[in-house]
């Protein structure tokens, strides 16, 4: 073995898991992605960060392009599960609602990098996750937990009809996903910190309020 590489090493000692090192390689991924888009990634980077090889990485995910879809996928599917979490079937519609949406302002603040990985397939326009039926799925989640949320709402009076699922998903997204996206741009021009724990808390609870009472019946 004098003559392997550190990477063929790694690849030798690593192989008897490899959904261990998929994970590790999608993890790393993400922060390359995230810092530096799809184009401007390294595939080299990654492997270096993982103690893996270019060859292992392309043998897994096939492709760079493989492997930005893996962290796509994944960073959907941990944003959603979450959501998944928060047992909304058993909650007061209203509450339900004020629930799902502390949980996107809060999960969006603390994945800084799932936003810039959003914002970078949007410049792409989203032409590498359109095919991908997986992200589709992962994503109807929240919409049936947001169906389930309207329709009981809607049984005692408390949420117009005139308004579905994928309606109160994007307002709560564009609120939510805006500081975080935003933060600097909007920071710099108005000399304000999204972030600072008093404005925090008083968006948190507004923007909780603004999607409530645009649910109100008219």
């Amino acid at each position: 073995m004098a003559g392997s590489s550190r990477a063929e090493r790694a690849e030798g000692m690593r192989g008897h898991d490899p959904e261990r090192t998929k994970a590790d390689i999608v993890t790393v991924a993400t922060e390359e992605f995230a810092e530096n888009g799809l184009s401007g990634a390294r595939v080299d980077a990654i492997a270096e960060r993982t103690r893996t090889s270019k060859r292992m990485i392309y043998y897994y995910f096939g492709s760079k392009e493989g492997l930005y879809l893996a962290v796509l996928e994944r960073a959907y599917a941990e944003i959603r599960a979450l959501e998944a979490g928060l047992d909304l079937e058993r909650c007061d519609p209203v509450e339900g609602l004020r629930r799902l949406i502390g949980q996107t302002f809060d999960s969006d603040e603390a994945h800084a990098a799932f936003i810039r990985l959003v914002t970078i397939e949007n410049i792409h326009k989203a032409k590498h996750l359109a095919g991908m039926e997986s992200i589709r799925q992962i994503n109807r989640r929240v919409i049936a937990l947001i169906d389930d949320l309207l329709a009981r709402g809607r049984a005692d009076g408390r949420f117009r009809t005139d308004v579905d699922a994928v309606d109160v998903h994007m307002m709560i997204s564009a609120l939510c996903f805006f500081r975080v996206a935003n933060r600097h741009t909007f920071g710099a021009i108005f000399d304000v910190d999204l972030f600072a724990p008093e404005r925090r808390a008083k968006h948190r609870q507004l923007i909780a309020d603004a999607v409530v009472r645009a649910l109100a019946p008219t």
